[in-house]
């Protein structure tokens, strides 16, 4: 494994800064407050969703008929979730049987992003230092900490 330079490093970090004020204004949001240092290596995907969660949450709360869809349930529950979810959409539920058929075709497949590839990559370890930082991050867009019960408002779910 080759490690970067600490000036490599600086300049990705400065790069990832401008990306997520980029990101952010594109959605329509002051890209200034989503700029942030990532400390780790979980911080994007963080900031991802802080960015995804207050959108959604700003969007409903702006009136738009929009609902979150829980992976997990979805992965627990897939003909149940894409009953709910072509209700929800409009569509005929019949149609549920054939989308759960779609999870078994990769769309990702000729891509880096193919679940061949990504199979192989372990899971980070979160050290209680990250935790801290990430939960840091979290708390400054509202958003509930790690390790904390929730679910967004307006999520879909097999028990509603």
């Amino acid at each position: 494994m080759v490690v970067p330079t600490l000036r490599l490093a600086y300049l990705l970090s400065s790069f990832s800064v401008q990306m997520a004020k980029m990101i952010t204004e594109c959605r329509g949001r002051e890209g200034s407050k989503f700029c942030v240092r990532l400390e780790n290596n979980l911080s994007f995907g963080v900031l991802a969703y802080a960015l995804n969660a207050s959108t959604y949450l700003n969007m409903r709360r702006n009136g738009f008929d929009v609902s979150a869809l829980r992976y997990e349930d979805l992965v627990e529950h897939p003909l149940d979730m894409c009953r709910i979810l072509m209700e929800f959409c409009g569509l005929p539920v019949s149609l549920a049987e054939l989308a759960i058929k779609a999870f078994d075709v990769d769309s990702q497949r000729n891509s880096i992003t193919a679940k061949s590839i990504l199979g192989h990559i372990k899971d980070p370890q979160l050290t209680p230092k990250m935790k801290a930082q990430l939960n840091e991050l979290l708390n400054k867009y509202g958003i509930p900490l790690i390790g904390e019960p929730h679910v967004l408002e307006g999520t879909l779910s097999c028990s509603n």
